[in-house]
């Protein structure tokens, strides 16, 4: 059974850093891509950062330069390292094992102005 557990959510000032985390489980982590997204109420889910197998990275514009996506195969998890929070990245984050249907429950990130 898959697995995907965040943690790392929570209420920060604008400016103010996060670092979210995922661990997985019933899975082959090393050998899968890695997404996190986001939800804002009212707004599709996005895209925010993935990591490939071999630690390759992509981030939406949005995020570059703020966030960081990194991955521990030794521990079967994966971060977000947010930086320099806005109040626009207020939503709810979520983990996904990238071409496959697994996500998490998600974790909530608030950024007050």
């Amino acid at each position: 059974q898959v697995q995907l557990v965040e943690s790392g959510g929570g209420l920060v000032q604008t400016g103010g850093s996060l670092r979210l985390s995922c661990a997985a489980s019933g899975i082959m982590f090393r050998i899968n891509a890695m997404g996190w997204y986001r939800q804002a109420p009212g707004k599709q889910r996005e895209l925010v950062a993935s990591i490939t197998a071999s630690g390759s990275t992509n981030y939406a514009d949005s995020v570059k330069g703020r966030f960081t996506i990194s991955r521990d195969n030794a521990k079967n998890t994966v971060y977000l390292q947010m930086n320099s929070l806005k109040p626009e990245d207020t939503a709810l984050y979520y983990c996904k094992v990238e071409y496959s249907q697994y996500w998490g429950q998600g974790t909530q990130v608030t950024v007050s102005s």
